[in-house]
């Protein structure tokens, strides 16, 4: 079984939190020379959702009719409905009620009078205002889940697991950022939904170590990172099979999804991937150094 394996991950915490520590740095410097592809979201801008009413329409002819109109979108055009009938196109300005008149007769030239559109259009203060409270229920989540885990564990097992949380977040986010991938409100869904499952794998682990804990003599350093150690190879066929199943459907909707859902999925794959290697990597090292200072605490109180 896997519990019963001899590879110490404990051992090579230091190796693992370097390779973590420089993969941080790598994504901090790429995100300050290329910062992130806000979408219409985070960002003034209008976004439109044209029907064709059942007749097919391709990408480049979606374009090609924005340009007859005198006009540039931000991304490529987006086809999606079960007839490829619908396009979503995105402007990284606030268009004009004569602009959108214009782009709507460039399309009922192309395919009559039956066309249909939803407007969506996102001005400079509510962008900024959607922004500050995606970045704030980020933060409110990791101060709740810092909280539940102080109270239900110890302050140690906290302080790892937020390291685990913010290390999962800012994998995602750099990754974006190097890729250029669009930044939008199913983004931050995804990051939420990320974290989520990263603390479920975190705290399946503590759990194990606590209960070990119990009926452990603990007095040197090597005692405490045998407890760590076998804790994680205890749960880590769960830890596997967990992750698996949800990375299966990511990567199907990655595939297999529509435009809308790809880069929301793609955040899931990254994030879940990068949560189990969190919380075993990160989380249970981090709680092993904070509590290996208590032994000799421990000492000098009995001497």
């Amino acid at each position: 079984m896997l519990y019963n394996a001899k590879y110490d991950l404990m051992k090579h915490r230091r190796k693992f939190f370097g390779i973590s520590i420089a993969i941080t740095v790598i994504g901090i410097v790429m995100m300050l020379i290329f910062g992130l592809n806000l979408g219409v979201d985070f960002k003034a801008g209008t976004t439109l959702d044209i029907s064709t009413g059942g007749k097919a329409i391709q990408q480049s002819q979606a374009v090609e009719l924005v340009r007859s109109a005198g006009l540039e979108t931000a991304t490529p055009p987006v086809v999606g409905g079960a007839a490829g009938d619908r396009v979503t196109l995105r402007f990284d300005k606030v268009l004009t009620t004569q602009e959108i008149d214009q782009i709507e007769a460039s399309f009922k030239t192309a395919f009559g009078d039956q066309i249909s559109k939803e407007e969506n259009t996102v001005d400079t203060e509510l962008a900024k205002e959607l922004a500050l409270k995606a970045i704030y229920a980020v933060l409110i989540a990791s101060l709740g889940i810092m909280l539940y885990v102080s109270i239900r564990f110890e302050w140690r097992f906290a302080v790892g697991a937020i390291a685990a949380l913010l290390h999962d977040a800012f994998m995602v986010i750099a990754i974006f950022s190097i890729f250029q991938l669009e930044v939008n409100l199913p983004f931050v869904a995804a990051v939420l939904t990320v974290i989520g499952y990263s603390i479920n794998d975190t705290i399946v682990i503590f759990d194990r170590i606590r209960e070990n804990m119990r009926f452990a003599k603990v007095k040197t350093f090597d005692d405490l990172s045998q407890i760590v150690n076998r804790s994680i190879w205890q749960t880590m066929t769960r830890s596997i099979n967990t992750v698996l199943t949800v990375l299966i459907a990511a990567v199907l909707l990655f595939v297999m999804g529509s435009e809308s859902i790809r880069l929301f999925s793609l955040a899931m794959i990254i994030g879940l991937i990068s949560g189990m290697y969190s919380s075993i990597i990160i989380a249970s090292p981090i709680w092993l150094v904070l509590k290996s200072k208590t032994l000799g605490a421990n000492k000098k109180a009995a001497a």
